[in-house]
């Protein structure tokens, strides 16, 4: 047998993967980035867990010197229990009508966007685009004054209803690529099978794209979750608002028992943490997937 050549040699040498100055930078960026969102949290879990003299006598420190489970305990079934099962109630409620309704109109949307070809297509396809661009605040006072006469103001839909429209534009530019990317001999052999637009929309469509519309749903369920101006100016009463204007109220209300505002409002922010964990694999795969199939 011969012996390998030293170009081969050479050539293995260099496919062994090397740690360059540049990915010694991006990791250092990227444990700074992940320190400074961690480290707030971890602080605030560990807090609810202290009492307010250790929180006044050494602020600094990480662990406590005792473990306190009051602050939680009284969140989640103490005397607090009810405002804040209401709360989280209130707010399941507007993420889920925002879901549906912003994931069924916004794949209705990119669907004909992305299949068929139409006089001023790709102007209305800006449109949604631009809507990227546009704050829910500039548009507060009309759409206070629209939900108004509604008669939809102090009722979650008028909160769930104007979320949904502002996650039209984000679902709409996500879905489009991914539904563009479905090669046109799945639909012509759909349409040969006796399956007409909607039952190719619905039957095929749709379930390929499953972790397009995973993504778009989690970033709603997130976005709408973590919704604070809209509730504010739309919901005029304690029964209706959502987490989190109850955790606004409820640091107002105890706002010299800083242990118990930080267990409210870390038992506020797990339900989203842990939906965003569980999935993020779906983020991912439905945000590259339309730009790797085309």
């Amino acid at each position: 047998m011969r012996a390998p050549s030293q170009v081969a040699v050479a050539r293995r040498g260099r496919s062994v993967p090397r740690l360059h100055l540049g990915g010694v930078a991006a990791y250092v960026v990227m444990v700074l980035v992940a320190g400074a969102i961690l480290i707030p949290i971890g602080y605030a879990i560990l807090g609810g867990f202290k009492t307010n003299g250790q929180l006044a006598a050494d602020p600094g420190s990480i662990l406590p010197s005792t473990w306190v489970t009051e602050n939680y305990v009284d969140v989640l079934v103490g005397k607090n229990a009810a405002t804040f099962w209401l709360q989280a109630f209130n707010s399941v409620v507007v993420a889920l009508v925002c879901v549906f309704m912003a994931v069924g109109c916004a794949s209705l949307a990119a669907f004909v966007l992305a299949r068929y070809a139409f006089r001023g297509r790709e102007a209305m396809y800006t449109l949604f685009v631009f809507g990227l661009l546009f704050p829910s605040a500039v548009a507060i006072l009309p759409l206070y004054i629209l939900v108004r006469d509604l008669g939809l103001y102090g009722n979650l839909l008028g909160v769930a209803l104007p979320e949904a429209a502002f996650q039209l534009p984000l679902t709409v530019v996500i879905l489009r690529p991914f539904f563009r990317s479905i090669p046109v001999e799945l639909e012509d052999a759909a349409r040969v099978d006796g399956c007409g637009p909607f039952g190719f929309f619905w039957r095929i469509l749709l379930p390929l794209a499953r972790p397009a519309l995973a993504t778009v749903s989690v970033l709603a369920i997130v976005s709408t979750w973590n919704a604070f101006f809209l509730p504010l100016v739309l919901l005029n009463g304690a029964d209706q608002w959502t987490l989190p204007l109850g955790v606004m109220n409820f640091s107002t209300e105890y706002s010299s028992d800083q242990a118990r505002v930080l267990a409210y409002t870390v038992v506020a922010m797990i339900p989203a943490l842990i939906f965003y964990a569980l999935a993020e694999r779906h983020i991912v795969s439905g945000l590259t997937g339309g730009s790797v199939k085309g």
